[in-house]
């Protein structure tokens, strides 16, 4: 068995899959794929990866970061997120800091949103490139 060519699907909770796709679709602009027999909507490009949104009726969601797609540019993305109706979290923890929505780290540039299921998902930008996991 070999899963390096596998194509794979992030499956994401949801409470109103209709919402959820409206988000992921209008805001973050991910191609709706069509929708499975229990109800999960599909997004993304052929031969790509693919995100679940997958109805649940506990309301449970995870706390950490569920998500996070790599950009080239994250000041960019944060403004064009932004101005589509997209809204950041901002820190201000001994750890954790943000300026203009965005934390700063000698490897890498993230910034954090909500969508409207309360998924924490973020964007982030690689500064420095890892041959560890290269391809």
């Amino acid at each position: 068995m070999n899963l390096r060519m596998s194509t794979a699907t992030t499956i994401l909770p949801v409470d109103d899959a209709a919402r959820a796709r409206s988000f992921y679709t209008e805001k973050l602009g991910l191609p709706h794929r069509g929708m499975t027999d229990d109800g999960s909507e599909l997004l993304g490009t052929d031969g790509g990866p693919m995100l679940q949104l997958m109805p649940v009726s506990d309301g449970k969601h995870s706390e950490h970061t569920a998500l996070s797609f790599e950009v080239a540019d994250i000041e960019g993305t944060v403004r064009d997120m932004e101005a589509r109706g997209v809204m950041f979290q901002d820190y201000d923890l001994p750890t954790l800091r943000t300026e203009n929505h965005i934390c700063t780290t000698e490897s890498e540039k993230c910034a954090w949103f909500m969508d409207t299921e309360h998924n924490i998902l973020c964007v982030h930008q690689n500064l420095v490139a890892n041959p560890e996991y290269q391809v």
